[in-house]
């Protein structure tokens, strides 16, 4: 091959001659700077098969790992359009940007959305647009079986642990919370000192490995969670049954990410993958949950307590369903996880072929609640690529009462969407573990971004809700959403989605997909 015959010559021809010709003129050796390593190099790239370009392209095979190790740098900045990046585009990271800075928000010369596009979705304005009051914002977290509600913002903080994150990052997010009024989701990694150092509200998250309130062997600690549930701070419990980027899966945090302070906090070893277990060892099945949800709620006083999920088998989630109908025992929050959501480390065949999307997933728990009774008693918290006003406006349409923003969040305090946030080599210090790297957060400053990102979003939301003629967030509906299908027409999701009256499931006055799920569903199993 060529670059073989080029490595022969330049090693074999070249270096001898250049060390001969150096007798006679020394300036000549210089090349020897350039030649003798080349020739060391090639000689490993082909003696080693680790790598079988090195091997049949010697030194000149190493530009392909370092084209390779830029590619998602030169994709971003030089190949991508402003609409089509992933898995947020150019435009929506550029509006977050503006918002968390205070800068100018607004678009010169129409939309760079191809509106005619399968899949493009808009909202229905009117011409009696209405002024929304700021109350508006702000919804009540905490059911019937409550003694301790929260006023909850529409829009939080949702779910990412210390070790995703920087401890800079969380404090930062924290940070915001506490001067926007907002909730911040601790994630399943515990309830760290790093959550706690600047006050704001915490909606506790509580994963398979019970970081935070773990034993010895891995198992729930009743007391080490009284201890937590009743800080002032901590207004609510999220049960984590599964999440959007890797459903059934546990939560994986890499050995590289787990230094002393990590281990210290999940209680864990070192610099070991942290991999919790797919599922809880503290109860079994739907009624099991629930007996689990009630525990929770007595040990931390009637604080607000939910689960959180990404929906699989349909007739599971129609299981719990019947199990608060058998027990009696209602969750005071649901929180549904998109299957386009995550922010961490997860297996590609779980991150790309598991899970319901967020607005099916949305319209199906509804519904499931709505049919049998309770959908007045339970809030739905959703969770999956919410970034904008109208993210809010389609989710709430389509049964949410409140949404959770993890990626959006990560933009406000520095996130360039590198993709590194598995190997701890964040360039932006946000999603790492490496102190030095961490450092480049600024705490005062982005925790000032975070609180104007929430704000000028929900200010969004509520201009879009007035110009829909609204004036309440109870009155949106699925109608008033639109998606444009594949035969070139626009239809409401209330045209393309069953939905069901209250009571419905019980009278079994549904259609068939929903009655066959409901008959396979069982309390006592998933």
């Amino acid at each position: 091959m060529i670059v073989r015959r080029l490595y022969y010559i330049l090693s074999y021809v070249c270096l001898p001659l250049t060390v001969l010709l150096g007798y006679f003129w020394p300036p000549i050796l210089w090349l020897l700077v350039v030649l003798v390593p080349y020739a060391v190099i090639g000689l490993y790239d082909m003696l080693t098969t680790k790598h079988n370009v090195l091997n049949n392209y010697p030194v000149l095979g190493h530009f392909r790992y370092m084209l390779e190790f830029v590619s998602p740098e030169i994709r971003q900045y030089f190949v991508e359009t402003n609409e089509n990046g992933r898995p947020y585009n150019r435009i929506v990271r550029s509006l977050v940007y503006s918002r968390a800075k205070g800068q100018v928000d607004t678009q010169a010369f129409g939309t760079q959305y191809d509106i005619l596009s399968v899949g493009y979705h808009r909202a229905d304005h009117s011409l009696a647009p209405k002024n929304v009051a700021e109350s508006e914002e702000r919804v009540m977290l905490g059911g019937p079986q409550c003694t301790q509600p929260y006023l909850a913002s529409r829009l939080n903080v949702s779910a990412m642990s210390f070790g995703a994150l920087s401890a800079n990052a969380i404090r930062a997010l924290n940070g915001g919370a506490k001067d926007g009024g907002f909730a911040h989701n601790t994630g399943e990694g515990g309830l760290s000192p790093h959550h706690l150092a600047e006050g704001g509200d915490i909606i506790w998250q509580i994963g398979t490995g019970y970081f935070g309130c773990r034993s010895p062997e891995g198992g729930f600690d009743k007391d080490k969670f009284a201890e937590n549930a009743r800080r002032d701070v901590v207004k609510a419990i999220e049960i984590k049954l599964s999440q959007g980027a890797k459903p059934s899966h546990g939560g994986v945090l890499p050995a590289a990410k787990v230094d002393k302070e990590i281990a210290e906090i999940r209680g864990v070893p070192e610099h070991q993958d942290v991999i919790s277990p797919p599922v809880h060892s503290a109860f079994d099945g739907p009624t099991g949950l629930l007996h689990f949800v009630q525990h929770l709620r007595e040990m931390s006083d009637g604080k607000p307590i939910g689960f959180k999920l990404c929906i699989g088998r349909p007739s599971e989630f129609m299981a719990i369903c019947k199990a608060m109908l058998e027990t009696g025992i209602l969750p005071d929050f649901i929180t549904i996880d998109g299957s386009e959501g995550g922010t961490g480390a997860a297996p590609v065949e779980f991150t790309n072929r598991l899970g319901m999307p967020l607005n099916e997933a949305l319209i199906f728990v509804n519904n499931c609640l709505r049919g049998v009774g309770l959908r007045d008693k339970i809030r739905i918290i959703c969770s999956g690529k919410v970034a904008t006003g109208y993210d809010m406006v389609e989710k709430l349409a389509l049964g949410a009462d409140m949404c959770n923003a993890a990626r959006a969040m990560m933009f406000a305090v520095g996130c360039i969407q590198a993709l590194h946030c598995n190997t701890n080599r964040c360039p932006s210090g946000v999603a790492t573990q490496d102190p030095i790297r961490g450092r480049a957060v600024n705490v005062p400053q982005k925790r000032v971004r975070v609180h104007r990102f929430h704000d000028a979003t929900l200010e969004s939301f509520r201009e879009l809700l007035g110009a829909m003629g609204k004036d309440q967030v109870a009155e949106l509906r699925p109608a008033d959403i639109r998606r444009r299908t594949a035969d070139e027409r626009e239809r409401s999701y209330a045209e393309l989605y069953d939905f069901l009256e209250d009571g419905a499931l019980l009278a079994g006055t549904v259609p068939y997909q929903y009655a066959a799920e409901w008959k396979m569903a069982s309390a006592d199993h998933f």
